[in-house]
């Protein structure tokens, strides 16, 4: 029986090896067609190229740029002359789609030696190009790694009811959510629901279950709109009334919630009472959190000295600067502007952040700049291509680290904000741009701009503004397309001689 029973299992056993060895095999042949599906990418089998050089590391100042120059760089580059710039852009800047007032600089970015000039000290409608100048003031002035607080402080005391009185102040935070945003946004912006919990938890800490609300708007001072700017602007989504109290950018949802979403393609009306929003939203989150609200939030003055019950702080200045470039965010260059003008000392307002923004960049050596807003968005705003690529080379400058977020948080031809593909009337760059150009877009109805940095075919790094500011009416389309070109013409010609 014993066995028996031991050929059995033999038996057993060699009918599970072979079992094994012929699915073994099956699954070795089935095992490359599905690495095949993967699409594994492979190594061409040939010589690296040359990476293209990073920004300019040595020490020193270009006459225009205020970057060093390269080691081994000629006076006007590896390959790109002057004539081989003229041969290449003429053509493309004569444009009758680009209208009749049109300007263009091209620099050697290490040296500031000029490569070619069309109007280049004229001034022009800058639009967006605009947030080159509040981003450099800004982390000129702020520091990049300054933050802005929106607090909550004892209110008034001796409130009815038995209730505690407590205020919402507004810090300026232009990047403040309502409700927890996306994980995956960035940077990370603090909430009022964030706000609402420490609150909550300070005031339960305290045997308080029963507030009124207050909020104080106070930082900020004069109109919500600056000259120039048109009702148009918050119904279609560009902006909302600039207040040192708003969420979401004043973006609302279709039933008119805020959104809770950093959504630049959000079209839809903004609200035009960001202050008071906010605050009916921070008081939905602190009922949330068991505290009883007393009647509705109201516009108070926070009293001298108030105690500090919580507060949240924004990303950085470099991290909203970055965020305001990438996507040409009118309200954070508005907040940022007008934090230049406190640290300034001048009125926060739109024409004291103008002064304090002109300042600022005279001190830097710039000039060339008329503004009234911080954002571009009024047609009131002159800068010269001069002044655009001068702000260039100070972000790209060794010397100066504090503002290289004006360089980094530009968007990328092809790939990112408005210069990705349907990003903006500019979006459809040729192949050759994408990846090496870098650049802020700007654009109202008759005005198209393009400033920043491109390393041409040769691996040379430009700096370059190009404006134009009396197109035909409906022309925005084509004229950007055309812009678009001339960037794509810089990025792929070798420019030397006859281009």
């Amino acid at each position: 029986m014993a066995r028996r029973l031991r050929r059995l299992a033999l038996a057993c056993l060699v009918l599970l090896c072979v079992f094994v060895l012929a699915a073994g095999l099956a699954v070795a042949r089935m095992l490359p067609r599905r690495l095949e599906q993967w699409n594994v990418p492979r190594v061409r089998e040939r010589p690296a190229a040359a990476p293209a050089p990073p920004l300019p590391a040595a020490s020193g100042a270009g006459a225009a740029s205020g970057a060093a120059a390269a080691p081994g760089a000629s006076a006007a580059g590896p390959g790109v002359t002057p004539a081989g710039l003229q041969a290449v852009l003429a053509g493309l800047l004569s444009a009758s789609v680009l209208g009749p007032h049109v300007g263009m600089l091209v620099t050697n970015l290490a040296t500031g030696q000029v490569l070619y000039a069309r109007g280049a000290t004229a001034g022009f409608t800058p639009a967006s190009t605009t947030k080159l100048a509040t981003a450099v003031a800004a982390l000129q002035v702020l520091g990049p790694a300054a933050r802005l607080r929106t607090e909550v402080v004892t209110g008034p005391s001796g409130v009815a009811g038995g209730a505690s009185s407590i205020v919402l102040v507004g810090g300026g935070d232009p990047t403040l959510t309502a409700g927890r945003p996306p994980a995956a946004t960035y940077p990370q912006p603090a909430s009022l629901a964030q706000l609402a919990a420490r609150t909550a938890s300070a005031l339960r800490r305290g045997g308080r279950d029963r507030v009124t609300i207050g909020y104080d708007t106070a930082l900020f001072t004069g109109p919500g709109m600056a000259p120039g700017w048109t009702a148009g602007y918050v119904a279609t989504g560009n902006v909302t009334p600039i207040s040192p109290l708003e969420v979401d950018q004043g973006r609302l949802t279709p039933g008119g919630a805020p959104e809770d979403a950093d959504d630049p393609s959000n079209s839809r009306p903004r609200t035009t009472v960001p202050g008071p929003d906010a605050a009916r939203a921070f008081a939905a989150f602190l009922a949330a959190d068991g505290i009883r609200v007393v009647g509705a939030p109201v516009a108070v003055a926070a009293p001298g000295g108030a105690q500090t019950l919580a507060s949240v702080s924004s990303p950085t200045v470099a991290q909203m600067a970055g965020q305001m470039l990438v996507e040409s965010n009118n309200v954070i260059a508005e907040n940022l502007a007008r934090q230049v003008a406190i640290a300034a000392r001048q009125p926060a307002s739109f024409s004291g952040a103008a002064t304090a923004e002109m300042t600022a960049l005279r001190r830097l050596g710039v000039t060339g700049v008329h503004l009234v807003d911080g954002s571009g968005l009024s047609p009131d705003d002159q800068i010269t291509p001069a002044a655009l690529v001068r702000l260039i080379g100070l972000a790209a400058s060794p010397g100066r680290p504090e503002l290289r977020e004006a360089i980094t948080g530009l968007p990328v031809a092809g790939f990112s904000g408005t210069l990705a593909a349907g990003g903006s009337v500019f979006g459809e760059t040729g192949q050759a741009a994408w990846g090496v150009v870098r650049a802020k877009t700007g654009n109202l109805d008759t005005v198209t701009a393009l400033a920043g940095i491109v390393a041409a075919r040769s691996g040379q790094l430009l700096s370059f503004a190009v404006m134009a500011d009396r197109l035909r009416a409906r022309a925005l389309n084509a004229a950007g397309a055309q812009i678009a070109r001339v960037a794509t013409a810089l990025a792929g010609c070798g420019c030397r001689g006859g281009g």
